[in-house]
């Protein structure tokens, strides 16, 4: 009988809960594809169309996210984990429905947190106010186990690239590696850069074909972003393309990605709350092996 009621008490749960966070990370095999520009672009659109989203930042450069909002962060991640500061005082809200968290010093340090460190972890990410419904994250390219474990534990993980060959080959290089360390099968490809629809379009079929003929994973094509003036001109001002330029073409590219973005959740399972997130990437993070994807 009693685990009659504990079961109908879980069916209750799941059926009245709202859907299951989504964790999507965005990586690349190099410089200069405008990745952390469409994250942050693309956490906008999300946003504006009623979604709570955090963007989960590993970057610490001048071109991180907070500086396409023309801000600066005041604290990492790491402070909160170290004692230094608040999770209100680390994260950023640049409009509502969107948060940023810095986190580029404790990314690189997930692996080797004390229990108490973990714990303060997930404390506070189990604190947050109004749930997450989308987290987002800016994986760097610097990561000391060679892959963010972000992309592993993430249901999606999408690869930026842009229409150069050699952006191309090192996009198919770290997926190939990706693959063959962590047998992750699955990526999406968003295409930077190119002078229309089409090309991105054609790149992505190229790079699915090779990718598909050698075993190596199975891709699917989450759109392509124009080659667009405002985007550079937008970067400068430290303002997101949506509030300075909503009609240019890379904005409308931005939108239709977004509103893609919520049937992307792939696999099977219920999906998992933040703290299970949390406690995923705490776990995984203490097992892969360091500089794997280097040798």
């Amino acid at each position: 009988m009693a685990d009659f009621y504990y079961d109908q008490a879980a069916g209750l749960r799941r059926l009245f809960a709202g859907p299951p966070l989504q964790v999507v990370t965005f990586v690349a095999g190099c410089e200069g594809v405008g990745r952390s520009v469409t994250v942050a672009n693309l956490g906008v659109a999300v946003a504006r169309l009623g979604r709570e989203v955090m963007i989960i930042d590993e970057n610490s450069s001048r071109d991180d996210i907070a500086s396409a909002f023309g801000l600066m962060p005041r604290f990492d991640l790491l402070d909160l984990l170290e004692g230094r500061a608040s999770l209100a005082e680390v994260i950023l809200q640049p409009m509502h429905g969107l948060r940023v968290l810095p986190a580029a010093r404790a990314a690189s340090k997930l692996g080797c947190l004390s229990a108490s460190q973990r714990q303060a972890l997930l404390e506070s990410m189990a604190g947050l106010s109004p749930a997450m419904d989308l987290i987002l994250v800016d994986a760097s390219m610097a990561h000391p186990q060679g892959f963010s474990p972000f992309g592993l534990v993430s249901q999606d993980t999408v690869v930026v690239l842009s229409g150069s060959s050699a952006s191309i080959t090192e996009a198919y290089a770290m997926i190939k590696k990706v693959s063959h360390a962590y047998a992750r099968r699955h990526f999406r490809i968003l295409v930077n850069k190119v002078r229309s629809l089409h090309e991105g379009r054609m790149i992505y079929d190229n790079i699915a074909r090779v990718c598909a003929q050698r075993g190596v994973a199975q891709l699917e094509f989450a759109g392509a972003v124009v080659l667009d003036e405002a985007l550079r001109q937008a970067s400068q001002l430290g303002r997101p393309l949506l509030a300075h330029a909503p009609g240019s073409p890379a904005a409308a590219a931005i939108r239709d990605v977004a509103a893609d973005l919520p049937c992307w959740i792939h696999g099977g399972g219920e999906g998992a709350g933040l703290e299970q997130f949390v406690q995923q990437l705490l776990h995984l993070s203490q097992r892969i092996t360091p500089n794997l994807l280097r040798a």
